[in-house]
């Protein structure tokens, strides 16, 4: 079997983006939950017909965040990763510049 990892172009901004993922099209919307404890960026998954996949997926580090969601067979796993440290998340400055998101496709 052969993994093959893709990063997802996010960036340290709220925004909407398409992207292609197996062969297939998706948006994904990227918001920032501020609140005073803490906070954390969360995605939504949009299938190319406009309807939700998935959303307010928290992404965090340390496991593939689409891990419960294999009765969905969308053909791939998201995974986080923080330069310098695997067990930081994402802050709202540093997504996109040392966290990023990546879809990972086993063939």
């Amino acid at each position: 079997m052969a993994t093959t990892f893709y990063e997802v172009p996010v960036s340290a901004a709220p925004q909407s983006f398409s992207v292609s993922i197996s062969g297939a099209q998706y948006t994904i919307r990227q918001t920032y939950c501020d609140v005073p404890d803490g906070g954390g960026w969360l995605i939504d998954i949009i299938d190319s017909s406009g309807s939700n996949i998935l959303t307010g997926l928290p992404l965090v580090t340390g496991a593939n965040l689409l891990g419960q969601f294999s009765y969905l067979s969308l053909g791939f796993g998201l995974v986080v990763t923080t330069s310098g440290d695997a067990d930081s998340v994402p802050t709202y400055d540093n997504l996109g510049v040392s966290s990023y998101l990546y879809a990972v496709i086993v063939s």
